[in-house]
C-alpha cells in the first residue's frame, strides 16, 4: 500500500490514519490477551490442526488419552537414561524423535490388550503347573 504524500495536508491525514489504526490494533490485542483462556487459544492457534487423511483425522497432542500423554514424556526419558545412557547428542535426539512417533501407538486400549494377553498366558502356565502337582483322586469301590 503505497500512499503518495504530496503536501502537508496529505501527511497530516496519513499520520491521523496511522494513529487510528494503532488504537484499533491495541484494542484487538487487549481483547486477545484479556484472560488465560484467550491466551491459551492464541497460543494453540500457532499450531494448526493437521489435515485429514482418508477421512480419518490425525490426533493432536491434547486429544490423546492419559497413558499416551505419559508415554510421550516417559518413553524418551527412560530410553535415554537406560539403554542410550552414554550415547552422543545426535543419537539421543533421534531416539527422542522416534519415541515421540512411537508414543502415538501406545494407548489405554493397546496396553489393556497386551496386559490381557500376558495375564492369559500366565494363567495358562500356572494352570498346567497346578494340574501336574495335584494328583487325581483314585475312587475305590467297596
Amino acid at each position: 500500500m503505497d500512499i503518495l504524500i504530496q503536501n502537508v495536508n496529505d501527511l497530516k491525514l496519513e499520520i491521523a490514519r496511522l494513529k487510528n489504526q494503532e488504537v484499533e490494533q491495541a484494542v484487538a490485542l487487549k481483547a486477545r490477551f484479556s484472560s488465560p483462556a484467550a491466551i491459551f487459544s492464541t497460543a494453540m492457534s500457532l499450531f494448526p490442526k493437521s489435515p485429514t487423511v482418508d477421512g480419518v483425522k490425525n490426533e493432536s497432542f491434547f486429544s490423546q488419552d492419559f497413558l499416551g500423554l505419559i508415554s510421550r514424556i516417559a518413553l524418551p526419558l527412560t530410553l535415554n537414561k537406560t539403554i542410550f545412557k552414554h550415547s552422543n547428542f545426535l543419537v539421543k535426539t533421534l531416539v527422542g524423535i522416534l519415541s515421540q512417533k512411537a508414543s502415538h501407538y501406545i494407548s489405554e486400549d493397546s496396553v489393556t490388550g497386551v496386559w490381557g494377553k500376558a495375564k492369559a498366558l500366565f494363567n495358562k502356565f500356572t494352570k498346567k503347573k497346578n494340574e501336574e502337582e495335584v494328583p487325581t483322586p483314585a475312587y475305590v469301590k467297596y
